[in-house]
């Protein structure tokens, strides 16, 4: 029986991190040779973002040195999982990892790539990380268009980015999905919190308060949309140092984590 014709968007593509199903649509330009988008970047160089997956493969590694196996990750806003793959991967028989991504598609395609690599001891979620536990209204993009998906943000606000399409924020256009803070999550152990939730990274701050307590895990936070100085008071507040990971990220440590006394030199 034939059927009528359907554009692909999701592909399989042997990176050098692995086989990873990909969006081809992934991109934004910025020229006619340049662009940006996770898909963008794995189809054009072959990886995504190397030097962070080097930087917090070998966080992981110091947490193990100094609180022993069991070590645990958090993912909040995993994509299709380039992150996740690449330390569950480097953590086989000593870690874990927990992946959130609020986006069904993507997150179709992080189950997808965590099963394809073999990564047992990894765990998606589809969730949208925040405050509090319970309901998440959020938009719908479509994955035909060329689009960095990573870039949509969840709420509508006066600022929000064009990711290469237009986002109808209307309430009868927005689907709902579940929303876990880390607390929810009921972690005995917390070594590594990466937030990269555009904009929302407040929001998941303020839902894992007990679990920063209590585990004091190494954080990496994306400032683009929240705001460097908010979220450095916030994690000041928590006891924490802060040092800037280039003009994306802030990189948080305890002062009672000796992991630190590794990372901040490089």
């Amino acid at each position: 029986m034939a059927h009528p014709p359907r554009k692909l968007a999701f592909i399989l593509a042997s990176t050098d991190q692995g086989s990873l199903i990909v969006n081809r649509f992934d991109y934004k330009m910025v020229d006619a040779q340049r662009g940006f988008g996770v898909g963008f970047t794995l189809l054009e160089r072959g990886s995504y973002d190397a030097p962070e997956v080097e930087l917090v493969v070998k966080t992981l590694a110091l947490r193990r040195r100094y609180f022993g196996d069991g070590v645990v990750a958090v993912d909040c806003g995993a994509n299709i999982g380039v992150f996740t793959v690449e330390w569950a991967k480097a953590m086989t028989g000593w870690g874990r990892v927990l992946a959130i991504e609020a986006q069904e598609r993507l997150f179709y395609a992080l189950a997808g790539n965590i099963a394809l690599n073999n990564c047992f001891n990894a765990r998606a979620i589809h969730a949208a990380a925040a405050a509090a536990p319970g309901t998440l209204r959020i938009p719908m993009p479509d994955y035909l268009k060329p689009s960095t998906f990573g870039s949509l943000e969840l709420r509508r606000s006066a600022s929000n980015e064009f990711i290469g399409q237009a986002i109808d924020y209307a309430d009868e256009r927005l689907v709902p999905v579940p929303a876990v803070s880390i607390d929810s999550l009921g972690l005995a152990r917390l070594d590594l919190l990466k937030i990269d939730v555009e904009g929302m990274e407040p929001d998941v701050l303020e839902g894992a308060r007990q679990t920063i307590a209590a585990c004091r895990p190494v954080v990496m936070v994306e400032q683009l949309k929240a705001g460097g100085a908010a979220l450095t008071a916030t994690l000041e507040g928590h006891g924490y140092r802060c040092h800037a990971r280039g003009p994306m990220n802030i990189l948080a440590i305890h002062p009672s984590d000796a992991t630190g006394n590794h990372l901040t030199r490089t």
